[in-house]
Parts: C-alpha cells; structure tokens; sequence
C-alpha cells in the first residue's frame, strides 16, 4: 500500500498567486493615495530641514520622519516587483518603474548615504515620483523629453541666427557703442537679451543716433528672434505634447490589455491541465475491466 503525498505547487502558480495578491494591493486606490501623501511629507521635510533652528531642535524626530518614509517607499518597491513576480520583464519595461527602482535603491548604498549633498539631491528626485500619480504631470514630462530633438534644432538654428547678427552688430556698431557690441560675444549676449523685446526700445534709440539703418536691424532682429523661432519652438512643444497624450493613451491600453487577457489565457491552460490530468489518472482503471466487460457480451451473445 503506498501512501500517496500530496503534489507541491508548481513555482508558476506560485508565482501566480503572490502577483494576484500584490496587484491587489497596488492597484487599489488607497495604496496610490498613500503614497502619493507619503512623497509630499518628504517634500515638506525637506522644506523644514532648510531652517537651521527647527532642523537643530527636531533632528532626531525629522531623522525618524525621514527613515518611515525611506521604509514605506521601500515597501512600495517591493509589492510593485510582487506584482510583475508572473511577468518580470514588464517591470522593467516601464520607464517609471526603474526610476522608482533607482530612487529608492540609492539611498541603501554606502557612499550615497554618507554624502549629505547627494541623499538630498536624490531626496529632491522622489518629488518627481508624483508624476506617476499625476497623468497630466506625466504626459508633461514625455513631452519634455520628446521636444529635445526638436528643442536642439531650434537651439542651433538660434545660435546660427544671434551669431549672424552679433557679427552684423559688431562690425556696424562696435565703434561707438563698444559696451554693447565691442566684441562678438558682448553682442551675441546683447542680442540674447534682446530676444525677449525687454530692451528693444532703449537699443533701437540708441541705434538711431549712430544710424537711421539700425532701425532695419532690430526690426528685423525681432521679427526672426522673436516671433518666427518662438513660435517655432511653441509649435514643436505643441506636436511632443500631443504625441506624448498619443503615447500615454496606447500605454494605458497595453497595460489594460495583458493583464486581463494573459490571466485567462493561463487560468485556461492551467483547467485543460487539470482536466487532463484527471483524465489520465482515471484511464488505468478504465483501461483494467475493459477485458471483462468484453468476455461478459461475448458469452451473453453465445
């Protein structure tokens, strides 16, 4: 007689479960509120470690303050990472994920830790972590980072531009007015301020005392500077961010759609497995009276 020991839980159903139970927890919504509140406490502890008074006479209590919230962001980390224990790389495929990731670890290395300049400095970078509870905060930020390559365009072209009429500047203007435009850097900085209009009164009254042309220098100057590569650079700014909602949109829709459709793939292949195993365990003893019932009809026929 053998004693039949019960199967062990296969490591994917494991896996399975503890990411079920840890995406119940992170998905629901007190979990994000917390520690959407938990960052802003370290912003405002911060803020009051700046008063020298208040941080000599509260150390010990903000140093307390400060290692609760470093365990709660810790602790975040980790049920985020429970959460994807059935799809690890889908962690680390959002961008979020491994800021959060480098963030929250950084603070455990030795030479962070001990260098005060630094623990702030990333301190400071958890506040950026509110983006991610902030969809209009994130789609902001993509924009930002999808106008860089236009944003470095318009920044050569600009230089090209200011470059272009610093040399015009100091070649008409450095004799007498040698503050503004004796050098072609000292005009390219004059110009720089200039972009802005604040000054171009002043500038263009003082032109026209050493010439009446200037008045077609600065005019033209503005119309370039001003409005042409202004509203250039608004319009780049305005695609980035509408491709940023396009982005943020179809990453809403991905992540809505593995999650649901890849359980109920595997909570069916796991029921076909189930029942193919209880198909197969029941086959032998099946498989034993089949002679029998075949002797039985032969002699019940003769």
């Amino acid at each position: 007689m053998t004693s039949k020991t019960p199967n062990p839980m296969p490591a994917g159903r494991g896996r399975m479960k503890l990411a079920a139970r840890c995406r119940l927890v992170t998905e629901a919504p007190a979990f994000g509120i917390v520690v959407f509140c938990a960052i802003l406490f370290n912003a405002a502890l911060m803020g009051l470690e700046t008063y020298s008074g208040l941080a000599r006479e509260y150390r010990v209590l903000l140093g307390s303050a400060e290692e609760c919230c470093l365990t709660l962001f810790t602790l975040e980390i980790l049920l985020r990472l429970g959460a994807h224990a059935d799809q690890p790389k889908a962690f680390f495929r959002d961008p979020w994920n491994l800021f959060d990731l480098a963030v929250v670890a950084s603070a455990f290395l030795p030479f962070v830790r001990e260098n005060a300049t630094l623990l702030r400095l990333l301190r400071l970078a958890r506040v950026l972590r509110t983006a991610r509870f902030l969809p209009h905060l994130r789609i902001l930020l993509i924009a930002v980072g999808r106008s860089l390559p236009g944003t470095a365009s318009f920044l050569f072209i600009g230089a090209l531009v200011v470059y272009v009429y610093a040399m015009i500047g100091w070649l008409c203007f450095a004799g007498a007015d040698p503050q503004h435009y004796g050098s072609v850097g000292r005009a390219m900085l004059t110009l720089f301020l200039l972009t802005t209009l604040d000054g171009l009164t002043d500038a263009v009254r003082a032109g026209l005392q050493i010439s009446r042309l200037s008045i077609v220098y600065y005019a033209s100057y503005a119309l370039f500077a001003s409005f042409v590569l202004v509203n250039v650079l608004i319009g780049v700014v305005l695609n980035s961010l509408d491709e940023a909602r396009e982005i943020e949109e179809e990453n809403n829709r991905a992540s809505a759609r593995p999650d649901t459709g890849g359980t109920d793939l595997k909570e069916r292949i796991a029921t076909a497995r189930r029942a193919l195993d209880e198909i197969e365990a029941s086959l032998p003893a099946e498989g034993a009276g089949l002679p029998e019932r075949r002797l039985e009809r032969s002699r019940s026929g003769s």
